[in-house]
């Protein structure tokens, strides 16, 4: 691990740590289910058989946790709002407290909308459910938008669409392969809308949280090349395009429901910023005519592409590949290739999951991946902020609590906080860069 001081950032530059309610509130009693309640709910969905039921029991320690914000000293932090517990008697309530004593410590509170934990009523494959989220948006920014001015409206739609309705390995647990897809563009749509309703709130600093990351192809075979280019398009392409185009790739939009060239106006609503979730690059190839095992998935025979180790890089403990110099590629790649049409960039997830209070592999993949921004600031590419996932171990989806990805150990038997060595690390390279 390199030893010499983090670069300095630009002036204005937000550091923060993310989190999302569903993995961390618990209080599950006092809001509507989402669809993680119903599939956690069902055996054998998560591989410890836990569920988020109390979770980090955020909803009643969060005075705690902020003043682990606080002494931390980030300038921001991004959670998530719960929808189906805004949709519960006083949910709203919670919020106002959360962001109260956020100001309160000084702490820029950034909501995310929409974290993957749907209103189990509701389903992405049906177009109504854009509408209805833009109506609770408009109820959030109501309430909170007299303190609340930096706001995210989806996490990852990439990941939603392809674990959640493609492949079925996490909720709602669908398994519709490339009829997926209109959960896909709904999100797009209900994305669009959000911006709508929250410029009409006021809101003047909006963005969305996308995963992104290099591909790379297994060999330079023209199979693997085109392996390699419709994956690219399925997890980068396919979301980018239409927020910062306003179009899909070639070939996509036929494939998508509604009206599609009067939503692409709405989903390209400009953005004051672009949120980047970004943890490796992927390594693809041609199919191989059998399921393959990457990273605790299934990756079925029936795909167009097969994922490959990346070889000769290390692995966190959940066998991630450590790359820091994709988030360098990604962002210089995004810059030339979007140009004037990619506002500024947020780094709106970064982070890894390391066993350990004494965690220095986490600290050496932190800061490695903080040089790499870096560099890509130097490339000329306009970033505005870093959030490290995450500030708490927390319910890691159909992992349950076997990963840990926070900067603070939490003792899922007592819930008790330990702040690890990468917390203080963290404090530090702050404390450098006021």
């Amino acid at each position: 691990m390199a030893t010499d001081p983090i670069p300095r950032f630009p002036s204005g530059f937000l550091w923060g740590v993310s989190t999302s309610a569903h993995q961390i509130e618990g209080a599950a009693d006092q809001r509507e289910p989402s669809v993680w309640d119903a599939f956690t709910a069902e055996p054998g969905r998560v591989k410890d058989g836990s569920t988020a039921a109390v979770a980090c029991d955020h909803y009643h320690r969060y005075r705690e946790d902020v003043a682990l914000l606080a002494e931390l000293g980030v300038d921001a932090y991004r959670f998530s709002i719960s929808w189906p517990r805004v949709r519960s008697e006083g949910g709203l309530d919670f919020y106002d407290r959360l962001v109260d004593e956020l100001c309160a410590a000084g702490v820029r509170p950034v909501p995310t909308l929409f974290h993957w934990d749907l209103p189990v009523s509701l389903d992405w494959l049906k177009r109504d459910t854009a509408p209805h989220f833009a109506e609770y948006v408009s109820t959030v920014a109501g309430r909170l938008g007299d303190r609340v001015s930096k706001w995210i409206t989806l996490n990852e739609p990439a990941e939603h669409t392809l674990f959640g309705h493609a492949l079925g390995v996490h909720a709602p647990g669908k398994q519709l392969m490339f009829d997926a897809l209109p959960a896909a563009h709904h999100q797009l749509l209900a994305h669009g809308l959000a911006v709508q309703a929250l410029r009409a709130c006021g809101a003047t600093d909006i963005g969305i949280a996308n995963s992104h990351g290099p591909t790379w192809p297994a060999s330079r075979e023209q199979a693997d090349l085109e392996a390699a280019d419709f994956y690219d398009l399925l997890l980068n392409r396919l979301f980018a395009d239409p927020v910062l185009r306003g179009e899909y790739p070639e070939g996509i939009g036929e494939l998508m429901p509604g009206d599609v060239p009067a939503d692409l106006k709405v989903i390209g609503e400009p953005l004051d910023f672009y949120g980047v979730n970004y943890y490796a690059p992927t390594r693809v190839g041609a199919p191989q005519g059998t399921d393959i095992e990457f990273g605790g998935l299934t990756i079925p025979a029936e795909l167009p592409f097969s994922v490959h180790e990346i070889d000769g890089v290390p692995v966190t403990d959940f066998g991630w590949p450590v790359v820091p110099e994709g988030l360098t590629e990604l962002l210089t790649g995004f810059h030339e290739r979007y140009g004037d049409r990619l506002p500024p960039v947020v780094i709106t997830e970064n982070g890894c999951s390391y066993e350990g209070i004494d965690d220095q592999d986490r600290i050496a993949y932190l800061d490695a991946h903080v040089r790499a921004l870096h560099r890509a600031v130097e490339a000329g590419v306009d970033v505005r902020g870093y959030f490290v996932w995450s500030l708490l171990d927390n319910f890691e989806w159909a992992e349950g609590y076997a990963r840990r990805f926070g900067l603070v150990h939490v003792d899922h038997e007592t819930l008790a906080r330990t702040p690890k060595a990468s917390y203080a690390w963290f404090r530090d390279v702050l404390r450098a860069q006021r």
